[in-house]
This record gives C-alpha cells, sequence and structure tokens, in this order.
C-alpha cells in the first residue's frame, strides 16, 4: 500500500461504479484535461441509480438517521410491512450497524450532521446545471411544486417540526399549506382521504436512469472510457500507480455505493456503508401529477416518469445482493390504494429493488483514503441522486489540485 504522497496531479485516473456518483466525478476530472476510464461489474445505473425517486430536493436533504426513527420500536422494524425493517436474521455486521445508527438519532448529533449538509446542499442544483450546459443531453425538470400530503393536520406536524429545525441550521426551505381540497385541485391523483398538504417550492427531479445514462454518453464523447460487465476484484496501489483489472493509473476513486467497503476497508475507511434497500414499481394513473408527490407517514415516494408514475419507497437493511422481497413490493401497493387515486396498482411494471448506501451517522463519505492514489465518493443515503454531481465537481477538485475543498471536511472517509 502506499503511503507517499502524490506529487503531482494525475492524468489519468480510474472511476469504479457507473452510478450518478461515479459518472459525475468522471466527467467533472473531465473538465480539468484528465483521462477517465469508468469501470462497472453490471452497466451505466445499474445499482441504486436506476429505479429510486429521482427527487433533486437540497433543501430537504436531511441526516437518515434522526430522533423519530427510534419510535418505531422494535416490533414495527420487524414487520415486513413496515416503512423501516430488519430481518430479524440480521448478521453481527448489520446489528453493530444499527447500534451505530441508534446513537446518532440524537437531537445534537443530527443538527451536527444537518450542518454538514448544507454546503452540499447549497450547491446541489448549480452542479446539475453546470452538467447541463456542459453538453449533458438531459434536463431536470421542476417540481412545480413538490407535494407531501397527509391524511390529518397531526400527521403533518412532524414535516413542519422538522423544517423548523432544518432553518435552525442555517438552510432554508420554502413552503406552504394548503387544505386537502385545493391539493386535489392541483393533484388529481391524490385520495379523498387527504386532509391537508405541504407544497416545498424550488426543487427539481428526474429520470434518474435516463439522466445517468446521459452522464455516461457525455463522458464517453468527450474521449473517457466506459468498461462494464468487468468485476473489479482489487485495488493494487504503489508509489508510482494503482493498478485496477491489470491497467495502470494515476488514480482510482472507488464509487460502489453499498458495495464500497469491499475496497475501503483496505485503504482505512472503517465505517460501515449499510445496504439500505428501496423497492419501487411503475403504474399508468389517470391524471400523472405534475411532479413529486410524497406521503411522510408512509414514506412513499411518487414520481412522474413520461405517463407512468413511479411508486418508491422502504428502508429494508440488509445484504444489497439479496433476493427482492415480494413483500415489500405488496406493502407499498398496500399504502399506494388508500392514499393515490385512479392508479393502476394491479398492472405495475419494472418492479425493482436497489440499494441505497447508508452510513450510520448520515453523512457521504467523500475524499481521500489513507492512500493518496485511491479516493472514495459514497455513502449518500437517500440523497445520492440529489448530491451525485456537486459530489463529483467537489471530489474532482481535490484529486487535481491536492487541496480538500472545505465543504468535504465533514465528510472525510476516514473519520
Amino acid at each position: 500500500m502506499n503511503s507517499a504522497a502524490r506529487t503531482s496531479s494525475p492524468r489519468r485516473v480510474a472511476v469504479v461504479g457507473a452510478g450518478m456518483v461515479g459518472l459525475s466525478t468522471a466527467w467533472y476530472l473531465q473538465e480539468s484535461g484528465v483521462d477517465v476510464t469508468v469501470v462497472d461489474r453490471d452497466g451505466v445505473a445499474a445499482g441504486s441509480s436506476w429505479g429510486n425517486a429521482g427527487w433533486l430536493t437540497p433543501s430537504i436533504a436531511v441526516p437518515l438517521p434522526e430522533p423519530s426513527v427510534l419510535q418505531y420500536g422494535l416490533r414495527a422494524v420487524l414487520s415486513p410491512s413496515s416503512p423501516v425493517y430488519v430481518p430479524p436474521t440480521a448478521n453481527p455486521r448489520l446489528l453493530r450497524f444499527l447500534a451505530q445508527f441508534a446513537r446518532n438519532c440524537t437531537p445534537a448529533r443530527w443538527q451536527q450532521a444537518m450542518r454538514a449538509l448544507i454546503p452540499l446542499n447549497n450547491d446541489a442544483l448549480a452542479a446539475y446545471e453546470e452538467l447541463e450546459r456542459g453538453g449533458v443531453e438531459a434536463r431536470t425538470q421542476a417540481a412545480s411544486p413538490f407535494t407531501a400530503a397527509f391524511r390529518s393536520v397531526e400527521d403533518s406536524r412532524a414535516l413542519l417540526d422538522e423544517f423548523e429545525h432544518i432553518e435552525a441550521c442555517g438552510q432554508r426551505v420554502d413552503f406552504e399549506v394548503v387544505d386537502g381540497d385545493r391539493a386535489r385541485a392541483e393533484e388529481p391523483a391524490l385520495a379523498g382521504s387527504i386532509a391537508t398538504a405541504i407544497r416545498i417550492h424550488g426543487e427539481r427531479f428526474i429520470d434518474p436512469a435516463a439522466y445517468v445514462h446521459a452522464i455516461a454518453d457525455s463522458v464517453q464523447k468527450r474521449g473517457g472510457r466506459l468498461v462494464t460487465g468487468t468485476p473489479v476484484e482489487g485495488i493494487r496501489s504503489s508509489d508510482r500507480e494503482v493498478v485496477i483489472a491489470g491497467e495502470p493509473y494515476d488514480a482510482v476513486v472507488v464509487a460502489t455505493g453499498a458495495w464500497i467497503g469491499a475496497h475501503g476497508r483496505q485503504f482505512g475507511v472503517r465505517r460501515i456503508v449499510q445496504a439500505g434497500r428501496g423497492y419501487s414499481f411503475t403504474v399508468k394513473v389517470d391524471d400523472v401529477p405534475r411532479g413529486p408527490v410524497y406521503f411522510p407517514t408512509q414514506r412513499l415516494a411518487c414520481t412522474p416518469v413520461g405517463d407512468r408514475l413511479r411508486i418508491a419507497g422502504m428502508m429494508e437493511f440488509r445484504d444489497a445482493d439479496a433476493p427482492r422481497d415480494p413483500r415489500r413490493i405488496d406493502a407499498l401497493v398496500g399504502a399506494a390504494r388508500t392514499l393515490l387515486e385512479g392508479a393502476h396498482l394491479d398492472q405495475r411494471e419494472d418492479e425493482w429493488v436497489g440499494a441505497r448506501p447508508c452510513t450510520s451517522d448520515g453523512l457521504p463519505l467523500i475524499g481521500a483514503s489513507r492512500d493518496p492514489r485511491v479516493f472514495i465518493a459514497g455513502g449518500h443515503g437517500m440523497w445520492g441522486v440529489t448530491l451525485g454531481p456537486v459530489t463529483g465537481r467537489l471530489l474532482a477538485e481535490q484529486i487535481v489540485s491536492g487541496v480538500r475543498p472545505e465543504q468535504l471536511r465533514a465528510v472525510d472517509p476516514l473519520r
């Protein structure tokens, strides 16, 4: 393992992982003239980038460990229909992660993590705009507006309280509260049981798979290589180079999502990156919403994708490569039946499970490992799509300049 300091800016960099984070990093490295190769064992957007909700919601991108999570209780998290699920056969590594996660579910630690996310959130949408100005042939869509819907006014108080906590940490949330009738007038897909809604302004959304493929196309058009179907079995580093899949490079970025630990551990990354698996499917709906619709109490996320609606949710802490559990899809369907009007839930397509890379403190891992040629980018939890491009921009800056941007200080992979 190389412990010597790198003395020059890298000319050839490999990025392991062809999701939003990895490809954004590759694209921004090219902005500085770096020759990039992106390697993925499966393909572009084959992991958690493919079937997620596609929200670009930096004003509400918050740490996953929050005090309210502890209110679920043991019986709830062991139920397959629970929005947060832990299998009863959890292994020692998962139990260790959950213990660390629980320790971070305090107001003080949530506030500390929230303040660390704000510098990333502030630049998240600007990074998307830079991609599009630079030739990425995809566009974000305005969430006009983003709607959070509730069956009762009492249910809505939890999100309003969260907004207060977000703003107390220094991040503004632009929102308004409307009654159920007005919410349905604007989004007829909302069921009659919806009593109130919160409209959040200034957010955006994308079709994540299409957008990630557009970044991949741009990287290739600008001379980058994309190598898929090639698992990276190991990373060898020396004073002169780092070797990936038999090829030498000046540096490597590990952006493999929930699988970061497989390569990160040998380079000093001790924090567990646990798969928090989300499920989704798409359906026809009589009235496609104009923008994303969220049901916070049920943790159900809905996003228009063309003429269909993607319905996503769940946080299932289990092995990233475990088979899809049909009970989780059933739980999503059951919740959606009571919340949506005109959704053809028995005619589902694109059933999917993806592994969100979660850390116990709710902060991503972005920056150098203990080897100056090996960099880490991941662990964003639910916010990899929102924060992927800004992560790529800041990490590329660090790789090229050798200087860590101040925004990355709190997300050091070696913390």
